[in-house]
């Protein structure tokens, strides 16, 4: 006979915690902190400020400053993330040999799930542009351009990644005038460029209006510079159906 779990919960709390830990029909959203390392630029400390805006409501700033080394050893990050009940993060740090360096990266059961550092090459705020903003807290269209998101799969699961980190709340129905905020990411040579718009519907003579963007920033252009990816049996359990969803 199957046991579902090894560990079984003595307490209500207890078995609230683990429930809320299986997957899930509607899944809760994804909240996200910002870590500074110990050495940052005044580059990294703006960017960390501007996606924190643009995750806002679902995200925290962590105020100290930590000296992690995720790639070499994980266990310190896992632990602010569990601590801190975030399953999603980013860290900024700047090093002479990775300036202007940021990690982003998710989690799946209190382990790292994946994650891709990106280093700064051109980085414009949003002060920069003199564009009316988005309503804080909008659910962004995301779109995906370059044919590495499609047949690398290394792209593939940053596609995937970048899907979780700003897609919001999932929501059963759209309002036409809510979809003001378009994410864009576009892969190209080893890069990636981030931009963000905000939509203006146009009349048209028709149903279906006319649309317009305009640049609202942030806008960044990341230089790829390493990744790490779960295993494939991790990869697999973290993409586990509830059975409600399940079809046999």
């Amino acid at each position: 006979m199957a046991v579902s779990r090894i560990n079984k919960p003595r307490t209500k709390r207890g078995k609230r915690y683990l429930e809320n830990r299986d997957p899930k029909v509607v899944e809760n959203v994804k909240r996200a902190m910002f870590i500074k390392g110990g050495r940052t630029s005044d580059k990294i400390t703006k960017a960390l400020k501007q996606f924190y805006i643009l995750k806002t409501p679902f995200a925290l700033m962590l105020s100290k400053k930590n000296i992690l080394r995720p790639f070499d050893d994980s266990n310190p990050l896992e632990y602010l993330a569990q601590k801190n009940d975030h399953s999603l993060f980013m860290f900024g740090f700047d090093s002479k040999k990775r300036p202007d360096s940021l990690i982003i990266g998710r989690m799946f059961d209190n382990q790292v799930l994946d994650m891709f550092e990106f280093g700064i090459e051109k980085f414009s705020p949003m002060e920069d542009f003199k564009n009316e903003k988005v309503t804080l807290g909008t659910k962004p269209m995301l779109v995906f351009n370059g044919e590495a998101f499609s047949v690398d799969p290394e792209y593939i699961r940053l596609k995937c990644l970048l899907t979780d980190y700003f897609r919001g709340e999932v929501v059963q129905n759209v309002r036409l005038q809510g979809l003001e905020h378009v994410l864009n990411f576009t892969a190209l040579d080893g890069k990636l460029y981030f931009r963000s718009y905000k939509t203006t519907f146009l009349k048209s003579g028709t149903k279906i209006p006319n649309v317009e963007l305009t640049e609202i920033g942030p806008s960044f252009d990341f230089v790829v510079r390493r990744s790490k990816l779960a295993s494939d049996e991790l990869y697999k359990k973290s993409k586990k159906q509830p059975k409600e969803i399940m079809v046999f």
